[in-house]
């Protein structure tokens, strides 16, 4: 009988610890609803020593998990896109969904040109 008990309470113990944990998820999208992939999504708290990194996947999925609770700025940023930015506050056991649409940022590209030579008359 002893044993049973042992095995019940340390099968009983991850569970709680994850329950303390929560995650944030969602979808990332341009703003025709088409998916995008590669995405960076960081995840910055006070909660945390440092943020949180992950990549939106093929399916344009992120997810972000076994975070503490508490107050999180997560950005989203892809090249050629605008970055986007949420707030969330995350509570022990929940997972936070935070879909986001990203329009299409400007693209800029600067040209120089400079001459070197003699004038001709």
């Amino acid at each position: 009988m002893r044993t049973i008990a042992i095995a019940t309470c340390l099968l009983a113990v991850p569970h709680l610890a994850a329950a303390q944990e929560g995650s944030i998820a969602g979808s990332v999208t341009d703003d025709t609803g088409a998916v995008l992939p590669g995405v960076t999504v960081e995840a910055s708290s006070e909660a945390l020593p440092g943020p949180r990194l992950a990549f939106t996947d093929g399916d344009g999925l992120y997810s972000l998990s076994a975070l503490p609770p508490g107050s999180y700025v997560v950005t989203f940023t892809l090249p050629g896109f605008e970055r986007a930015e949420r707030e969330v506050e995350l509570a022990a056991g929940i997972t936070a969904t935070i879909d986001v649409d990203l329009p299409l940022g400007g693209l800029f590209e600067e040209v120089t040109v400079s001459v070197t030579g003699t004038a001709i008359e």
